[in-house]
């Protein structure tokens, strides 16, 4: 398995594109984004827990009921929630495609993000899908400005691509996302959009999504705030040729190993973008009794706004890691814990069995002034291990939420 260039359009028949077509008042900005397939392909999804959702998601799982779809179509600048006419504008967009390229309005996934609560006029997605359309391309730029599409308060781009092998056939799979602010682990916490020239079923699809999210994009949190309108989706066109993947055997873990690299690495962008972030912050914990307590004890550490703010003024305040695991809820012997920051600057040991150790606070600091800190965990009471991701804390976070609508 390799790293490769392209994004979306790294995997075989796949085209995209992006363009500004008047939601989002800066006309610098691109706020439309199309991803085609040129043959049908599998498609699987997994969507908010948020009661109130995005008109988007409730169409998107009414036409990949059937497990396939050609199409994505993303809007920025606008949610399309909470809104009376907000299915029939989702449609509407559906059938724009549909009307614009040789695919069924039932074949297109369909997304928006942006400000909840206004309505979406159709106008401008009408107006410009002629142009989105003919935008298309498969190439590293068409998947940029797709990428460069869904983007709202991201402050860097998000895509990669991985090529590997399955049953002796080259296979591609690529993804872009979106995601700063409203992201919290409760699956999903933002826009991603993966594609694969590999042939797996949609049963088997779904089912390795739904697997890999919940050790990698449910363990991600910026604020604590879940979206209205997340939504990861997959499609695989099977252009690579390969046997198509029906059951879990050696091709299904080599197709899970492709799939999980690509999410691990859009974790860690989203996460080190957070809105006003300076820092990415990785929680890894060991020494667990089950994977579960693992996961929580992780994600109560990633959450913690005392935790993340230390980690933004470069405060080696370990008591703070400590309070975060006592009200998890994670059953563990807190005589047993020890915890350590690491960083490209290196490391340094400030608790042992639950109580603190000396250290040299210049030295704590040089390692929490880096871009990228881990916070070490070991529970020492078992053999499970899981990792969270996050970011730290800071005033911009205030200053962008604080105006975000107006």
């Amino acid at each position: 398995m390799k790293i490769i260039e392209g994004g979306v359009c790294a995997a075989k028949g796949f085209s995209a594109a992006g363009v500004h077509c008047g939601i989002r008042r800066n006309k610098t900005k691109r706020d439309l984004a199309l991803i085609y397939s040129e043959v049908p392909a599998s498609a699987a999804a997994v969507y908010t827990t948020n009661l109130v959702k995005g008109a988007p998601l409730t169409v998107t799982k009414h036409h990949i009921a059937d497990g396939v779809a050609q199409a994505v179509i993303c809007n920025s600048g606008n949610a399309n929630t909470c809104n009376a006419d907000g299915i029939e504008v989702a449609e509407k967009m559906s059938e724009l495609v549909a009307q614009n390229i040789d695919v069924r309005p039932n074949d297109v996934i369909v997304a928006s993000t942006g400000v909840i609560g206004q309505k979406l006029d159709i106008t401008p997605i009408a107006v410009g899908m002629p142009l989105l359309v003919s935008e298309l391309a498969q190439s590293c730029e068409a998947s940029v400005h797709a990428a460069e599409g869904i983007m709202t308060t991201d402050t860097v781009l998000k895509e990669i691509a991985v090529e590997f092998t399955v049953g002796g056939k080259v296979c591609h799979i690529g993804g872009i996302a979106k995601g700063s602010g409203m992201i919290h682990p409760n699956m999903a916490t933002m826009l991603v959009f993966i594609t694969t020239d590999a042939a797996i079923s949609p049963a088997m699809l779904q089912k390795a999504l739904s697997g890999d999210i919940q050790n990698t994009f449910n363990m991600v949190s910026v604020d604590g705030d879940t979206s209205t309108n997340d939504m990861v989706a997959i499609l695989a066109n099977g252009m690579a040729g390969n046997e198509t993947i029906t059951e879990e055997n050696e091709d299904y873990a080599e197709f899970m190993r492709a799939l999980n690299t690509i999410t691990v690495y859009l974790c860690r962008k989203i996460a080190g973008d957070g809105e006003g972030a300076t820092k990415l912050l990785e929680c890894a914990v060991s020494g667990a009794r089950t994977e579960e307590i693992a996961k929580t004890v992780a994600k109560s550490v990633i959450c913690s706004s005392l935790f993340k703010a230390a980690m933004f003024g470069a405060d080696a305040n370990w008591g703070r890691v400590l309070c975060a695991i006592g009200y998890s809820g994670a059953d563990v012997d807190v005589t047993k814990i020890d915890v350590s920051f690491e960083s490209k600057a290196g490391r340094i040991d400030v608790c042992l069995g639950g109580a603190g150790i000396p250290f040299s606070e210049e030295e704590a600091k040089e390692v929490l002034s880096e871009k990228e800190i881990t916070v070490l965990i070991e529970l020492g009471s078992g053999e499970e291990s899981a990792k969270a991701w996050g970011c730290d804390l800071t005033y911009d976070y205030v200053k962008i939420n604080g105006d975000y609508r107006t």
